[in-house]
This record gives structure tokens, C-alpha cells and sequence, in this order.
């Protein structure tokens, strides 16, 4: 029963690859409007220049800077906490097993 499929499948993939050739061959301008292409990749420092040339540009990247590193700030202070409640916790237990073997 599989083999009707298979067959099917690289009959339907071959007719797709001769339509695409013809497509290519009679309308090339769609083909290539169609086409995946890579984006186009911009200097490196392009955005650095951006930020020294334009003072609206450079005001907006510097409060998104200051807010991120705002937010890291809080997520350390916030994970630092954690690892010390849970150092906390853990001492505590610690202290308890140890009554527990001394009786």
C-alpha cells in the first residue's frame, strides 16, 4: 500500500520541480521577488554611530541601557536573597538533625 504512495510523492515532487523551472525560465522577476534571500547585514558599528550622530536616538538607548541594567540589578538583589533564605533553611535543619543525634 505504501509503495502507490511513493510513488505518488515522486511523481507530485517531480512535477513541482519542472514547474518551478518553467516559472523561472518564463517569469524571473516573480521568481526573484519570490525568492528567500539572507537579510542584508549592516556595519558593525553602525548602531554606534547612530548613538554619537542622532542626541534623540542616543537619549532613548541610554534610558533602555539604564532601565536593563536596573532590571539585572534587581534580579541579583532578588536571587541573592533567595540563596540566603535558602541558606537560612538550610542551616536550620542542619541545627536540628544535630540536637536530634546529641539526645
Amino acid at each position: 500500500m505504501s509503495r502507490p504512495l511513493d510513488r505518488l510523492r515522486g511523481r507530485l515532487t517531480l512535477a513541482l520541480g519542472a514547474a518551478e523551472i518553467r516559472l523561472r525560465l518564463r517569469l524571473p522577476r516573480l521568481m526573484y521577488a519570490l525568492t528567500r534571500r539572507p537579510a542584508e547585514r549592516e556595519s558593525p558599528y553602525a548602531e554606534l554611530v547612530r548613538i554619537e550622530a542622532d542626541p534623540a536616538y542616543r537619549a532613548l538607548f541610554f534610558a533602555g541601557l539604564d532601565a536593563a541594567l536596573e532590571d539585572r540589578l534587581a534580579t541579583r538583589t532578588t536571587v541573592v536573597a533567595e540563596i540566603e533564605a535558602a541558606a537560612e533553611q538550610l542551616q536550620n535543619l542542619v541545627q536540628r538533625s544535630d540536637h536530634g543525634r546529641a539526645a
